[in-house]
């Protein structure tokens, strides 16, 4: 086993690459960054040169990905299907298995894939792992996971609930728990995930038993521009009536719907200074948007059974106070009782914003999604090392 004490977390995406330089012994990031417009003209060309210039840059910092205080690299991947349910070393049977998971995220994988390969490239003496973010999910229950269509045709094709923001939904219910001062496996929590992409997840005792996010990121609660939870049928209705083709749909669902779709923004701080002002198209998208979140706070309380916490989390979570109110308003019979000043109150830090008497407790936790990959991938690379 070695000294070596540093994780770089890779995200690839399709034109960006993100990076964070970890200590694991304190959490602190000595390096971070964001190659941007990858494949536009006077940019960056690809990923192979993106990648070049996050290795440029921690060179500079003396950072390099030769130092010896690097000890593994971790990759954001975004679908590992049934077959990959915990973080993973890199090998390339693992890269083949993830092109063929390529059709359940064909906007995702390949880039993730593209950024494994020149990493790999560029320190192949060094432990890669690849963290999934369907993974966390993999524990709910078949009842959860299944969509109640012919099984032999789901099979054939995959379909089944797999769900996403997964290690963000991990990092967060464990958190929680440790503000409550118990350990997750004692802890039940709906975790809301409530970005640009917005999840829910119902964890009980550890372990994800459902969540709202599906075969894609498309269904559950409202997004910025994504619709969330409708009737299939009207895909067939928009293309039997309405001519529109599957792209057209597919763009219409994933890019011009949600908050954007019904009132021209998909800021949740623009949404409620119109609102201020009198906006009522704002109103009603807020109104729809915090409609579907408390009827997956009622099922996944149902789901439950005894919730413990519910906590807030991404840019949406962290940061409205009007969504946090509006989405627990009335529910004091449930156990459920805001404080309304603690819920006024911004900070940076894990906190809890529910009176001391409330039954359940509400709790605003940042979410760090990169520090969660970090964990798991030096975690996974001292059990191999010591094994």
């Amino acid at each position: 086993m070695t000294d070596a004490t540093r994780v770089l977390v890779l995200n690839s995406g399709s034109s960006s690459v993100k990076y964070q330089l970890i200590e694991m012994t304190d959490g602190s990031r000595p390096a971070s960054g964001l190659v941007e417009r990858i494949g536009e003209p006077g940019d960056c060309p690809d990923h192979t040169a993106a990648l070049d210039l996050v290795a440029d840059e921690l060179a500079a910092r003396g950072l390099g990905l030769d130092s010896p205080q690097l000890a593994a690299i971790g990759h954001r991947a975004v679908h590992g299907g049934t077959r990959f349910t915990a973080p993973t070393l890199i090998t390339d049977q693992v890269v083949q298995a993830m092109r063929e998971l390529i059709p359940l995220a064909p906007l995702h994988n390949p880039a993730n894939i593209t950024g494994i390969e020149i990493a790999r490239k560029l320190r192949p003496d060094l432990p890669q792992v690849a963290v999934f973010d369907t993974a966390f999910h993999a524990t709910m229950p078949e009842s959860a996971a299944r969509y109640a269509i012919d099984t032999a045709t789901a099979d054939r094709y995959s379909v089944r609930r797999y769900g996403f923001h997964g290690t963000s939904h991990q990092y967060v219910s464990r958190r929680t728990a440790e503000l409550l001062g118990k350990s997750p496996e004692a802890v039940n929590v709906i975790v809301l995930h409530l970005g640009n992409g917005a999840s829910a997840a119902a964890v009980a005792g550890g372990r994800c038993v459902d969540t709202s996010m599906g075969l894609t990121p498309l269904e559950g609660l409202v997004m910025g521009t994504r619709s969330g939870d409708l009737d299939p049928a009207i895909l067939l209705h928009l293309h039997r009536v309405g001519g529109l083709s599957v792209d057209e749909i597919d763009t219409l669902l994933n890019r011009r719907s949600g908050l954007a779709g019904l009132c021209g923004d998909n800021d949740m701080r623009e949404i409620t200074r119109r609102i201020a002002e009198g906006d009522e198209q704002a109103r009603l998208a807020f109104d729809i948007y915090v409609h579907r979140l408390r009827k997956y706070l009622g099922g996944y309380y149902a789901v439950l059974g005894r919730v413990d916490a519910i906590a807030f989390t991404a840019g949406v979570g962290e940061n409205a106070v009007p969504v946090r109110e509006a989405a627990l308003a009335g529910l004091e019979d449930l156990g459920i009782d805001l404080d309304h000043a603690l819920n006024q109150v911004r900070s940076t830090e894990p906190r809890l914003i529910s009176t001391p008497t409330s039954r359940v407790a509400v709790a605003v936790v940042p979410t760090d999604e990169e520090l969660e990959i970090a964990q798991q991938t030096f975690g996974l690379v001292r059990r191999i090392q010591s094994a």
